[in-house]
């Protein structure tokens, strides 16, 4: 595949990915039945007791919580390892790599030829940093797949977050998905006037005046659609008609969240 046709597939796959969580909100799960506000607390909550932990084991205990919480929302472990895991593990692993040969302490290992060691210390600080981060991004994922975008906005909105945040990802939501939808009829547009191959020169100076003709068009656009909203009556606060309704079964979920969060917090000091 060339250069357009492997561009337009990743816009395609982003595209899908969204469909597929807009599928995974409306199913019948643990988490989609929550109050998007007790689902917000509750896994901020476990973020930052896995955060503060430094205990392995506290936080192995809060990523098998997620796992427990995915499984009950019937979300696969297949869709976490493909969105979350590994591309977390890779990205993280990279960052954590130097930690085990940098950072001093008893060493129990040594490259042979190469002389480098490998201290306790360091492959402790690599295991903390990797396993904060993919049991950090498990616990987000799974709030953001078990519910509409829009109710995590207002959720965020009610619990207290300021309106310019809330504003402003509520509008890049809106814009990854326009701006997809804008380079994906750019390419198919290219590639139905190609008669046949480009150089890799020529597919540079094309993908580069691309990248200028849709940034210019972002910008156009978001200074339109921004007058719009002034015109319309836009203040700074962004309503949703979506209400929210805390039953019983609310309260118990974030007694458990809470209980949960402080256990984890406890036990990780």
């Amino acid at each position: 595949m060339n250069f357009l046709e492997n561009s337009l597939a990743g816009f395609l796959n982003a595209l899908e990915h969204a469909l597929d969580a807009e599928d995974l909100a409306r199913r019948r799960g643990l988490l989609q039945r929550l109050d998007p506000r007790i689902k917000v607390a509750g896994i901020a909550g476990l973020v930052i007791a896995a955060a503060m932990a430094r205990r392995l084991w506290v936080i192995a205990a809060i990523f098998a919580v997620a796992l427990l919480l995915a499984a009950a929302s019937r979300i696969s472990p297949i869709l976490l390892a493909r969105r979350v895991w590994i591309p977390v593990l890779f990205f993280t692993g990279i960052i954590a790599l130097p930690a085990p040969f940098v950072i001093p302490g008893r060493i129990v290992w040594t490259f042979p030829w190469l002389g480098w060691a490998v201290t306790a210390q360091g492959l402790k600080s690599a295991a903390f940093l990797v396993s904060r981060v993919e049991t950090a991004a498990t616990l987000s994922v799974l709030l953001i797949l078990s519910t509409p975008w829009n109710a995590v906005l207002k959720a965020l909105r009610m619990l207290r977050v300021p309106v310019v945040v809330v504003v402003i990802l509520g509008m890049a939501y809106r814009y990854i998905f326009l701006l997809l939808d804008n380079a994906r009829d750019m390419l198919e547009s290219r590639r139905s006037r190609m008669m046949g191959e480009m150089s890799g020169p020529d597919y540079r100076r094309m993908a580069t005046a691309s990248v200028g003709v849709l940034m210019s068009r972002s910008l156009q656009l978001g200074g339109d659609v921004y007058s719009a909203m002034l015109a319309r009556g836009f203040q700074g606060e962004v309503y949703v008609l979506e209400d929210f309704r805390t039953a019983a079964f609310d309260w118990v979920m974030l007694s458990v969240f809470a209980a949960l969060a402080a256990a984890a917090i406890y036990y990780g000091r």
